[in-house]
């Protein structure tokens, strides 16, 4: 008699900007259960952005939890806990327990934009990019660091003491889950901070000297198929799980699509966006605001990207639902954007916090450009979806300039990409064929894979290419001469906008 296979599954975690979500995969990229809590936004000045780190620990115990209790038939074959995060967030806590110390100041957050400016003035920033792979820009983790060592005296005597510990968001909730155990984070993270060498995959003691950070309070840095521990959700499992397959969440996304070629890419829609472009394993830096990242480390040889970053794409969306109450859900804006032939010349450039990729201007603010008495909320809507897909054509030239590699196809995930006709906007504006995946929850889906092959279920990349995968495919079918219209007009709106700042 044949037994048959055993099925193994994996839990993951994805904290995310604006939620936290327990995920439970089987070894095929299946996801079998889900839980999710979202967490209150904080917005104490304008342009700073705040997150409540014991509100998304809470939650992060409450969506494992209920995930667990429900799949109790299943546990014996979860083999580990893996975990994805929004990257650039900062948490300042406290050694032992864990407990934060300060609000996290979240990626989004211009705070830091002053620090960024002494950097430039003291002629740092190309130091800062050689090393880094980053441009100086609050979006990162080390301003935000400085700012809070120089406005929290009590912070930064307890860093300098030993007291305090400085990590983002998956550092923090490892050390939690592991009851003060571990203080680890994973490579893809350490390297948005603009504290870490991306040459030579350590922290650079300059770099954290400029910006006021203590090395000793910063964590160890592992590869992101390593293992981190293992927990037992602060009591509640009855068997610990380790925890393997950790990632920030544009990286992780970057994996689960599978994009492990120089001049494969994808593009994750969420509350920002992020356009990766996998351009193999030698270092190359850009001079034209293209940010390089790693992709991923693995048995010490690193993997490097470029990246083109969008500060606000669904969170547009969800300012129209938040603070104006002009809609009230994303769901609904595809039909009201699909009862429209065109903007009628609305444009919505979203700069709430800022400019990213091409521009990198912090001092722009959002405006609403080329209303008339003929416009009403449905154009608005609809320009506020279109800016998505504007802001990524941008970002996606800037990329093909840069690659001397061909661009392999475009592969989208993340939440808005259920919005079809976004997608058909995007693949039209772009001109380029959007494979978008069937499973929204990429970046959990990523860390799960990273922990298979971690543990060693999956034995290769080459495994992992030949699992399942569910897309559909989007086809440009505008004109060119149209879309070249919409762009042109698009550019006019942003050189509007950022000559008021």
């Amino acid at each position: 008699m044949i037994r048959p296979k055993l099925m193994r599954y994996v839990l993951a975690l994805d904290q995310s900007t604006s939620a936290t979500k327990a995920l439970l995969f089987d070894e095929q990229g299946g996801c079998v259960d889900r839980e999710s809590r979202e967490h209150r936004q904080y917005y104490p000045q304008p342009g700073w952005v705040e997150h409540d780190a014991e509100e998304i620990w809470q939650n992060t115990l409450t969506v494992l939890g209920a995930v667990a209790t429900r799949n109790a038939e299943r546990w014996q074959d979860v083999v580990c806990l893996s975990l994805t995060n929004q990257r650039e967030t900062i948490v300042v806590f406290e050694r032992g327990t864990g407990r934060p110390l300060h609000p996290a100041i979240v990626w989004q957050c211009r705070r830091g934009d002053s620090a960024c400016e002494e950097q430039r003035a003291a002629g740092r920033e190309p130091l800062v990019h050689a090393r880094t792979g980053l441009c100086l820009d609050a979006y990162f983790s080390g301003s935000k660091l400085q700012w809070l060592v120089r406005h929290q005296p009590e912070l930064r005597r307890k860093l300098q003491a030993g007291e305090a510990l400085i990590g983002t968001i998956d550092a923090y909730l490892i050390y939690r889950l592991t009851a003060g155990k571990v203080f680890a984070t994973d490579s893809t993270n350490a390297s948005r901070t603009l504290l870490y060498d991306i040459g030579r995959l350590c922290w650079d003691e300059e770099l954290c000297g400029w910006w006021d950070v203590p090395r000793g309070a910063l964590p160890e840095v592992r590869e992101s198929f390593a293992t981190f521990g293992e927990t037992s959700l602060d009591g509640a499992l009855v068997r610990p799980l380790p925890i393997c397959g950790v990632m920030g969440d544009s990286q992780a996304s970057l994996f689960a699509q599978r994009c492990f070629e120089p001049g494969a890419g994808k593009a994750t829609f969420g509350t920002g966006s992020s356009v990766l472009l996998n351009i193999g394993h030698t270092l190359r830096l850009s001079d034209r605001g293209v940010v390089t990242t790693l992709a991923w480390v693995q048995a010490g040889k690193p993997t490097y990207a470029f990246e083109g970053i969008i500060i606000s794409s669904a969170a547009t969306v969800s300012w129209l639902r938040d603070q104006l109450g002009i809609i009230a859900s994303f769901e609904e804006t595809e039909a009201i954007a699909a009862s429209l032939s065109d903007s009628d010349g609305v444009y919505f450039v979203p700069a709430f916090s800022g400019l990213g990729l091409p521009y990198w201007q912090p001092a722009a603010r959002a405006a609403v450009v080329g209303l008339s008495g003929h416009s009403d909320r449905r154009h608005v809507v609809r320009a506020a979806l279109e800016s998505i897909s504007y802001q990524l054509r941008d970002a996606l030239d800037a990329l093909r300039a840069e690659a001397d590699v061909p661009l392999r196809g475009l592969h989208g995930d993340g939440g808005p990409t259920m919005n079809r006709w976004l997608m058909q906007f995007t693949a039209d504006l772009t001109r380029t064929e959007l494979h978008v995946a069937t499973m929204a929850d990429c970046s959990a889906l990523g860390a799960a894979r990273a922990g298979l092959l971690g543990l060693g279920v999956q034995p290769s990349f080459a495994a992992l290419a030949l699992l399942p995968r569910e897309e559909t495919i989007y086809q440009p079918a505008m004109p060119a001469a149209r879309s070249d219209a919409l762009l042109a007009g698009w550019r006019r709106a942003v050189r509007q906008t950022l000559s008021s700042a």
